[in-house]
């Protein structure tokens, strides 16, 4: 059996502000609001549906990216705090881990959001 992440809520102070946030850094458009979600469609598989009906509690994100979509990202990050790593803080460097590369990215609502070029060992 094959399992895909279809979706997933993200709790957010303004949900169309934050999903045009997200959308900003990977060169995406917000796609019409999904009832009470403000969605944005990160591939053919999942969406992030941003949600303002609750409290926010700052959550971790981590996708798998080319490079081509890194270096793009790295380009859209002027004013936005980010860094290699959460034991770093926003030292607005980036890591290479596993022999890739990676960034942090923080959102307005504390969100982190993690892009990668190699995905983490698990060993």
């Amino acid at each position: 059996m094959t399992v895909v992440l279809n979706h997933t809520i993200v709790r957010a102070r303004d949900r169309h502000a934050s999903a045009r946030f997200f959308s900003a850094l990977l060169g995406l458009e917000p796609e019409p609001d999904a009832g009470p979600f403000a969605a944005v469609r990160v591939n053919d598989d999942l969406t992030l549906d941003f949600d303002d009906r609750g409290p926010v509690a700052a959550g971790h994100y981590g996708f798998l990216v080319d490079d081509p979509t890194f270096d793009a990202l790295l380009g859209r990050l002027d004013g936005i705090p980010y860094g290699s790593g959460p034991e770093h803080g926003w030292d607005r460097r980036i890591n290479t881990i596993n022999n890739g590369r990676g960034v942090y990215v923080g959102d307005p609502d504390g969100h982190s959001y993690e892009f990668f070029t190699v995905p983490p060992s698990l060993v």
